[in-house]
């Protein structure tokens, strides 16, 4: 059975501490901008997966209850920086299985000021979940004091360049174009515009990114109404129904750690093959690919994202980001809204609020930062630790 996406929704994504909200709020928000959006109301909802890292269990039926007390199954998922994309395939499984004909994802964060920590219980390592990525990422690159997730992404930058001989300025280059397409989109936290050498000069946080380079911290949520054929026929809603046409998870491999290098332990085997599986179900390649929202969590991850997609050879991700190939008038468009980097990133909203993005595109609805004559939208969202979910979604009748 078929899965479809017929309503989105989000709420701005802010700075923490900025807005005097409560996760409910924002959840509140978000869900019933996609309600509205798909034209359903919640009662027709049958099941509401509910993505989020930093809250307690069950924040996500507290965050749900605001939508209506229906009594409906509701589901707490974590899966680090792919939480939002991880509720979202539940959704497209129930559907899909035929379990249900109506599913709510639902994804949300409030967090803290400040870089993420490593995601270390008070700073030891021996009982986190990443205690093999950082160690790897030790053993290779020693240990700094800046913000370990900074660091592991800063190492596999330092590889990079050394490798393939990938420069500061094509790193930075992804900040410059991120930003600069974010100044189109209202709900990013950050909606200013740098140049390369602007991103350059801004503080070091983990040699060779800078802040501009890396992704805040962020609160926000995001939601989308997943449907089944029967149900978009139903109910009329051809018009806005957006085809889940593939989608893949995948965990670390025993690539991820063998060959003690950080750009396979941030995840760039299991970003290559999610998109590999996403190709064979779909019969669809990036060729056929008009936009993109990837996981641009620090600028390095967007060029090691560029080659795990396709989009290049090996090693040759930093010259397509500086040929223009990923900005409007290039081959493709890449992170449209700004990305991690300028749009924000809320851990549990980011995955939903990627492809709140595509669906406004390929409906045609995504105003001055419209993608001319998008059909084909590709989400791909990372979580260290390790899961990559890649997403194709298509127009329907496409």
């Amino acid at each position: 059975m078929k899965a479809y996406v017929v309503g989105v929704g989000m709420t701005r994504f802010e700075k923490p501490e900025t807005r005097e909200w409560q996760y409910w709020d924002m959840v509140k928000e978000a869900g019933t901008n996609a309600l509205a959006d798909s034209g359903i109301s919640y009662d027709l909802v049958e099941q509401v997966p509910v993505g989020y890292c930093f809250q307690a269990s069950t924040a996500g039926q507290r965050a749900a209850y605001e939508l209506g007390l229906t009594g409906v199954p509701v589901y707490n998922v974590n899966n680090n920086c792919a939480t939002g994309a991880s509720a979202l395939m539940l959704a497209r499984q129930f559907v899909e299985g035929g379990i249900s004909d109506c599913v709510l994802a639902l994804g949300f964060e409030k967090m803290k000021r400040g870089a993420l920590g490593g995601g270390a219980d008070g700073g030891d390592f021996a009982t986190s979940p990443v205690a093999r990525h950082y160690g790897i990422m030790a053993a290779r690159h020693g240990f700094e004091m800046s913000p370990p997730t900074a660091q592991i992404f800063g190492d596999a930058a330092r590889e990079h360049m050394e490798k393939y001989g990938t420069t500061e300025a094509q790193l930075a280059a992804v900040g410059a174009k991120n930003h600069r397409h974010s100044a189109n989109n209202p709900y990013a936290q950050f909606q200013d515009v740098y140049s390369v050498d602007e991103i350059l000069a801004a503080r070091t946080v983990h040699r060779p990114l800078t802040k501009l380079q890396c992704s805040p911290t962020s609160d926000g949520a995001a939601a989308a109404v997943v449907v089944s054929e029967r149900f978009v026929e139903r109910h009329e809603l051809g018009e806005r129904a957006v085809e889940i046409v593939a989608q893949a998870m995948t965990t670390d491999t025993e690539e991820s750690f063998a060959s003690g290098s950080c750009i396979d332990v941030v995840g760039q085997p299991m970003s290559r093959e999610a998109a590999r599986q996403v190709y064979e179900r779909s019969g669809l390649g990036i060729e056929d690919v008009d936009v993109v929202e990837l996981h641009d969590c620090f600028s390095v991850n967007e060029l090691l994202t560029y080659e795990a997609l396709g989009m290049c050879g090996e090693g040759e991700s930093g010259k397509l980001v500086e040929s223009g190939a990923t900005t409007y008038g290039g081959r493709w468009v890449v992170n449209p809204s700004g990305g991690l980097i300028s749009k924000g990133h809320p851990l549990g909203a980011t995955g939903i609020a990627q492809v709140a993005e595509l669906v406004w595109q390929l409906r045609g609805e995504a105003g001055s930062r419209q993608v001319a004559d998008a059909r084909v939208g590709l989400a791909h969202n990372i979580g260290l630790g390790g899961a990559a979910v890649v997403t194709l979604l298509a127009r329907a009748g496409t």
